[in-house]
């Protein structure tokens, strides 16, 4: 964990649109150089935040701290920020040279200074040949690195992204997410980025802050959301779980329909004989072939999804009270195994693998 100073500290943030409470007590340090995805479903409230921290949504109550500095009243332009947003917001009337420069020359800075930052940025961004084009002249990506571009030519001290990449094809975006976070690093600067795609979020963050109607669920590094998710809404939105009723636990198993299991006491619940107040999660691809322990179970395969490298199957077993789960396989393994709709084989839980949340 980081011990250094936060770079920046919002503190008891509570945003309300009249009668409406979008974000409610939130507190979340950032440190310098930290690429930062707020995560959530729409309407969560993550964009909400990311105003409150540039000012262009001042927050009801509570503080913003940037740099040792109260901002939290502040307008816009007296916040040390660049932003992009998701419809990129270019000139359509300035060349992509003019678009880059813009802050630099709203502050003033000597004409010969300004065409070297825009030279070194075009450079950057792999976009020097297309100085003199326009905005309309160019592709959404390419739209997005002038963007981008743009917003970190003032050198500022955070970088906020809104949705950066949600109007882009599935290849650009996957291209345009690896390139911003290899620029972020370069650069050092501090960044915020707010998306509703998990994958995104998993594999360009530091950290993840998962919002649900107004809350933070957790905060944590993409593995430790993944493979530790504190809530049953953080274990459910990020990735596939399957989720099991409870009969009966005590500190090392678990009944599930006529079967009990052993788990690790991962997850949330201690309650003995906790009846169905509680549920068994576990990930698909945790879900093992074959075994032969006191985890292990027969099933049979309902059905097959074929999604390229690996398998989705739905599982069914009298075992679990009629309860269906799904697993992912490889390919390979589905093919050497000859698994089919209607093949009946043994499964296996792994203990370590299963996490209890509340209803």
């Amino acid at each position: 964990m980081n011990t250094s100073n936060p770079y920046l500290r919002i503190s008891n943030l509570t945003k309300k649109f009249g009668e409406f409470t979008a974000l409610l007590d939130i507190s979340l340090e950032v440190y310098e150089g930290e690429f930062i995805c707020f995560l959530g479903p729409s309407g969560c409230g993550k964009t909400t935040l990311l105003r409150a921290i540039a000012g262009l949504d001042i927050q009801t109550y509570g503080t913003v701290e940037q740099a040792g500095r109260d901002v939290s009243a502040l307008p816009p332009a007296e916040r040390d920020f660049g932003i992009v947003f998701q419809s990129y917001a270019l000139f359509p009337n300035l060349t992509i040279e003019k678009n880059i420069g813009y802050g630099l020359e709203n502050q003033k800075q000597p004409g010969n200074l300004v065409r070297k930052r825009v030279a070194e940025l075009l450079q950057l961004v792999g976009m020097s040949d297309q100085a003199k084009k326009y905005p309309a002249q160019l592709s959404g990506g390419q739209q997005q690195r002038v963007a981008l571009a743009r917003a970190i030519a003032i050198s500022p001290g955070l970088l906020l992204l809104d949705e950066p990449l949600s109007a882009l094809d599935a290849k650009v975006r996957v291209k345009l997410r690896h390139e911003i976070k290899s620029l972020q690093h370069k650069l050092g600067v501090t960044t915020i980025m707010v998306t509703h795609d998990q994958e995104e979020a998993l594999t360009m963050a530091d950290r993840i802050v998962v919002i649900n109607q107004g809350l933070i669920e957790q905060v944590g590094t993409p593995q430790e959301i993944y493979g530790m998710p504190a809530t049953r809404f953080v274990a459910d939105f990020i990735g596939s779980m399957n989720f099991l009723p409870i009969g009966s636990m005590d500190e090392k198993s678990i009944r599930i329909g006529a079967h009990q299991f052993a788990y690790s006491g991962a997850g949330s619940a201690t309650d003995d004989n906790a009846g169905d107040k509680y549920l068994a999660a576990i990930r698909p691809e945790d879900i093992q072939v074959g075994g032969n322990n006191g985890n292990t179970i027969n099933a049979t395969v309902e059905s097959i999804e074929f999604l390229g490298p690996y398998v989705r199957a739905e599982l069914t077993s009298r075992q679990l009270g009629g309860s269906s789960l799904f697993a992912d396989f490889s390919a390979n393994r589905v093919r050497s195994d000859e698994l089919t709709q209607g093949s009946e084989i043994k499964i296996s839980l792994p203990p370590q693998s299963i996490r209890i949340f509340s209803e």
